[in-house]
């Protein structure tokens, strides 16, 4: 099997060059088509000599990923359906037009470890990481790729759990000779893996957001069972050693459940959690899930949470739910497809 050209920075594609007996700066100009120009093909580099083209088609292959399908919602939003090398397993990337905004929530592993008891992508376990040409893929291999404005990395899986992988991916959103896009396009969630965490407020200037959920501890843990190995409290002191009164932003994702979390008890405990952290609440409506008893909040309680924390000072906003109807919102992506 050829090895993927796709996913490699420009260090590791300096080392290509060398291995065929191109020159070093060959690997810019294989940066540039597959990282600008997106080429499906080697022979596409055309500023390539032949030979050293034909040198690299014995070893390597662009390695771009297709989808398997997609599937549009009413409200415009597009989901696709990847084929991973986890062996008849999919992840899932969704597409949101807003304006003059085109976002890709993306995925970072097929299935995901955590077991958050209101999200579909756990259900089905974990079945691997995905490999930095399987997450570049997902940008170059939509129909929108050439109109995409912003990323979050919110789809199936932990990010910071595939640090590797998803850091590769970030140097090459990020590099002149790669996408070239600027930090503040890329949002990347996360429940709270602290080591890695680190890693990523240290190595990079993209946009933070914190699955939260429950400010209680003990709460927390009923509705993630990684409460256990990452206590919220201690995420929150940590970023509250970083700086975010520039352009970095950090928010917390909060999915509002009706009588778990949604209490003035519970605002008033978010606010004590957060005073003093320059950050925002994003509250996200709960998208029912086949067999659980978790019910999502009434519009009145969710507008009244939203201003007790606002009221407290907290900026505080309500994400739109989009592509319901082809189970493309928060928490429902599991990749397993849709009937057409």
């Amino acid at each position: 099997m050829k090895e993927p050209l796709l996913g490699k920075t420009l260090d590791e594609l300096k080392e290509v060059a060398a291995t065929v007996g191109l020159p070093g700066f060959a690997a810019t100009q294989m940066a540039q088509w597959l990282y600008r120009k997106g080429v499906s093909d080697i022979d596409m580099m055309t500023n390539i000599p032949l030979r050293g083209r034909a040198a690299l088609k014995e070893r390597y292959e662009v390695g771009i990923t297709r989808p398997a399908a997609s599937f549009t919602s009413s409200d415009g939003t597009r989901k696709y359906l990847f084929p991973t090398k986890a062996e008849g397993k999919y992840i899932e990337a969704v597409m949101i037009p807003d304006d003059d905004r085109a976002t890709l929530c993306v995925s970072s592993q097929v299935g995901c470890k955590m077991g958050c008891k209101f999200c579909m992508t756990g259900r089905g376990g974990f079945h691997g990481h995905l490999t930095a040409d399987e997450i570049i893929s997902q940008f170059l291999a939509i129909d929108e790729a050439a109109s995409l404005t912003n990323t979050v990395f919110m789809g199936m899986g932990e990010p910071l759990d595939n640090w590797d992988n998803v850091s590769k991916a970030l140097v090459i959103l990020t590099s002149d000779w790669g996408f070239a896009w600027s930090p503040k396009r890329i949002t990347l969630s996360t429940i709270g893996v602290l080591p890695n965490l680190v890693k990523y407020l240290d190595e990079s200037r993209c946009h933070l957001a914190v699955s939260l959920h429950n400010p209680f501890p003990e709460e927390r843990e009923t509705l993630m069972p990684v409460q256990k190995a990452y206590d919220i409290r201690e995420v929150v002191s940590l970023l509250r050693q970083y700086d975010f009164t520039g352009q970095r932003r950090v928010s917390f994702e909060y999915t509002m459940f009706a009588g778990v979390n949604d209490t003035k008890r519970h605002a008033d405990a978010l606010v004590k959690l957060l005073r003093g952290l320059e950050c925002r609440i994003n509250l996200i409506r709960f998208h029912a899930i086949p067999d659980s008893p978790l019910k999502t909040s009434s519009p009145q309680t969710i507008e009244s949470f939203k201003q007790r924390l606002n009221n407290a000072g907290i900026t505080t906003t309500l994400r739109a739910s989009r592509g319901e109807d082809i189970m493309a919102a928060c928490g429902l992506l599991a990749g397993k497809g849709l009937k057409r």
